[in-house]
């Protein structure tokens, strides 16, 4: 029977053939996906992976994103969220109800801690901060209501290294369960589950997107049960990512360890060389002799990403220092980091965190953070020197 046009060019009858490869993984997009029967549509699982039923539950794209992120963490198991953001609060909504409490750090990433003053408050689930260098008194924080505690390694913006295994070790002893934000180690400097941890997650955003220009973020698990519980509430909260966004990830991730070792290379020379400057009263850098945690860094990484912070002086104003910061020419302002550009951010620490806390003595002038490119090193150094001579002199 003869059809009509428009319905041809629907149900085209041509299929290209298959065994088409290429370098690069195909990106799938369908919110849609055809089963060839009942019998089919029956059978499969999208949770074990073993078919496709819905766009939302995977596309072929996604679940090899999924896959080299498990591997890149050294985990089982992974499901992707829309940013690093919503991967956290995808770790939260599964394992908390009303009645429980959740340890953060007091140097946790801002808008984690946010999240647990907002939502997670309205929700009736407690929180209580931390200090993250004071292992040894971390064990009777754990009152019977904690049911997670989440780890940084480093903290945000100040970077202190905490003893990440002993702090995992001191959850696990008592049955609460652990996530690390692992953004900064990115499953190259760092691997959390070789330190007893149970969730790893990153925001894809920094160094697997490597570009500035993809939001999303990964969860990743060993424990199969555990596992389950943050699938199916991924399932039930509607995440998904795109596919072209995927896209772009899987294509950066094979650069990833060139990128993350020439950051690290640049970070620490820039770091080094700000160390040596009048004007700097400290550097915030865990690769150093001399940060906060140095030495916990040394037992847990094998590198660092190229993400500093400086303490500039206290004998400077605050104008004086957005004065450096607007002087830089090289430096854009902008806040995340990995990206190809090198970012720079002042930070107002009263604001953010309390400026008496037993780990924090060191922090006493003007914060400034350095997110480094891939720039040439010679011209970064030169566009800080002479922004410091301009503003800073």
């Amino acid at each position: 029977m003869a059809r009509d046009l428009s319905t041809e060019l629907i149900h085209h009858a041509y299929k290209p053939p298959a065994g088409f490869a290429a370098p690069q993984e195909p990106v799938h997009k369908a919110s849609t996906v055809v089963f060839p029967n009942v019998a089919a549509l029956r059978a499969r699982d999208w949770r074990n992976k073993n078919g496709y039923t819905y766009g939302l539950h995977g596309t072929p794209t996604t679940f090899t994103l999924e896959e080299r992120i498990a591997t890149l963490e050294g985990g089982t198991e992974c499901v992707l969220a829309p940013s690093g953001l919503a991967a956290v609060a995808l770790v939260g909504q599964a394992l908390l109800s009303a009645g429980d409490e959740v340890l953060l750090p007091d140097n946790v990433y801002g808008p984690s801690l946010q999240l647990a003053r907002g939502e997670f408050a309205r929700w009736r689930i407690t929180h209580r901060l931390y200090d993250p260098m004071d292992a040894a008194g971390f064990a009777a924080l754990l009152g019977p209501n904690t049911k997670l505690v989440w780890l940084e390694a480093p903290g945000s913006v100040t970077m202190e290294f905490p003893d990440l295994a002993a702090l995992a070790a001191a959850a696990k002893a008592r049955g609460v369960a652990t996530a690390l934000d692992n953004t900064w180690g990115a499953g190259i400097a760092l691997r959390g589950f070789e330190h007893g941890i149970d969730i790893a997650m990153q925001a894809l955003t920094k160094f697997p997107s490597g570009g500035g220009d993809v939001l999303m973020g990964s969860v990743v698990t060993r424990d199969a049960a555990l596992h389950e519980r943050i699938k199916l509430t991924h399932m039930r909260l509607g995440l998904g990512v795109a596919g072209n966004d995927a896209e772009l990830v899987l294509r950066s991730l094979a650069t990833m360890p060139l990128r993350y070792a020439a950051q690290d290379a640049a970070g620490r020379a820039l770091a080094t060389w700000l160390g040596q400057r009048p004007e700097v009263a400290q550097v915030l850098h865990p690769a150093l002799p001399g940060s906060p945690g140095h030495e916990h860094w040394q037992r847990h990484c094998t590198a660092a990403a190229g993400l500093f912070s400086v303490m500039l002086h206290e004998r400077y104003s605050t104008q004086q220092v957005e004065a450096f910061v607007d002087a830089l020419q090289l430096f854009r302002i902008g806040y995340s980091w990995a990206g190809p550009v090198s970012l720079v951010v002042p930070y107002e620490l009263t604001a953010m965190r309390s400026a008496s806390a037993a780990h924090q003595p060191h922090l006493h002038g003007h914060l400034v953070r350095f997110s480094i490119g891939l720039e040439s090193v010679a011209d970064l150094q030169a566009d800080l020197a002479q922004a410091l001579e301009r503003a800073l002199r």
